[in-house]
């Protein structure tokens, strides 16, 4: 049994769909999940992309991804990566897939000149914490995210805010 990871392609893309579909349920999100197709294809792989994903198959069975896209921290004056989705699907967790995908965004980041990884993590995630934790990677529990969407972004950009 190997782990293989790839870097995806557009033939990729409802495999991407299923395991972020994947993602929301387990993340008790599934009604914020509105992606399709048409959105990856254009923001993964379009003119322009935003963000990259690496498959990881097992087997030759796709059995997760990273997605992830660059930052810039100005305090480091350097780049960073954001993770923002790491999923492995439930049957083949514990076989070191998770790990190899944070591995190679570790080497990818110091490739690339980045200072750090990042990523946020729910809560009540405690089995995810408990994984981060042991990769040596720390909360930062002086910090809060916080999220302009909806209406709200588009009451600000258009001057409608208080």
């Amino acid at each position: 049994m190997s782990i293989h990871l790839r870097p995806a392609t557009r033939a990729d893309l409802s495999q991407i769909l299923a395991f972020i579909r994947e993602l929301a349920e387990y993340e008790k999100l599934r009604e914020s999940c509105v992606a399709n197709e048409a959105d990856l294809d254009l923001h993964l792989f379009g003119e322009h992309p935003k963000a990259e994903v690496v498959i990881a198959e097992w087997d030759g069975i796709a059995a997760g991804f990273a997605l992830f896209f660059h930052t810039f921290s100005t305090f480091l004056g350097q780049p960073g990566i954001y993770l923002e989705d790491l999923y492995v699907r439930p049957e083949l967790r514990g076989k070191g897939i998770g790990k190899t995908l944070l591995l190679h965004l570790a080497r990818l980041a110091q490739l690339r000149g980045c200072g750090r990884v990042e990523w946020s993590v729910l809560n009540w995630n405690t089995p995810s914490i408990g994984f981060y934790e042991s990769l040596g990677a720390k909360p930062l529990a002086d910090w809060s995210v916080f999220r302009l969407s909806g209406e709200a972004l588009e009451n600000l950009a258009s001057g409608k805010h208080n």
